[in-house]
């Protein structure tokens, strides 16, 4: 039986580090963090590891305090006009086994104040793995239709991201899957509200959401050489 991780606190934190994103307010506020924030999510994360191994046995529910799937609140600033030092959302990636020595798809929850959702996918390959990806679509058409564009991928989840301005190299103006084989990312995207977070059956209701997307990833994994 599940529990109630995430509460509006959690919101609430993160709309008042939008209004104060810097150190100092960090610092005088890092309990806060650590009460409706990050140990919420690493709680989450370790209940939710057993209905990921549900969907399949090859993505990780990974709650270290570092290196795990909960992404760091600390922004990477280097090359990055934006100096401010905070992400102002939180961000759970449920990474393939083999994400560290292949490009492999995943799994992703977004929760920010008025812009929640969940991912599926991969986003933003390199180009080899495009053109992998591209042809698959190609020799696979009924199974990339049937995991895109249907029940129930297609009522929760938008394929999304930037796609070629020109058809891919090899591929024909009227291909029928022109629009996909343009893709630079191959990634579904399900919007969430926040009281959908904050329920109780969340990592119920996250499940549902994972499954209906495990045919894109079982495609995408299939793609580029890893198990599903």
């Amino acid at each position: 039986m599940s529990q109630r991780h995430f509460t509006p606190d959690l919101f609430s934190f993160l709309r008042d580090l939008s209004d104060n994103n810097e150190r100092s307010w960090f610092n005088a506020n890092k309990q806060r963090y650590e009460d409706s924030v990050r140990q919420p999510a690493l709680d989450f994360i370790t209940e939710f590891a057993s209905a990921l191994e549900g969907i399949s046995t090859h993505f990780v529910a990974d709650s270290r305090t570092v290196g795990g799937s909960l992404f760091r609140i600390h922004r990477d600033t280097r090359f990055s006009k934006d100096k401010t030092p905070y992400k102002t959302n939180t961000g759970l990636h449920f990474r393939h086994e083999r994400a560290k020595d292949a490009h492999a798809p995943g799994f992703y929850v977004h929760l920010e104040p008025r812009n929640c959702f969940v991912g599926a996918g991969l986003w933003s390959p390199e180009a080899s793995v495009c053109q992998q990806i591209r042809h698959h679509i190609d020799e696979h058409q009924d199974r990339w239709i049937a995991a895109t564009h249907e029940s129930p991928f297609a009522d929760f989840y938008e394929l999304g991201g930037e796609s070629l301005k020109r058809p891919p190299r090899g591929f024909e103006t009227d291909h029928p899957l022109i629009d996909d084989l343009k893709r630079k990312s191959f990634m579904g995207a399900g919007t969430l509200k926040q009281a959908d977070v904050t329920k109780g059956s969340f990592s119920e209701d996250l499940a549902s959401h994972f499954a209906a997307a495990s045919p894109l990833v079982a495609f995408l994994c299939d793609a580029v050489g890893v198990d599903f």
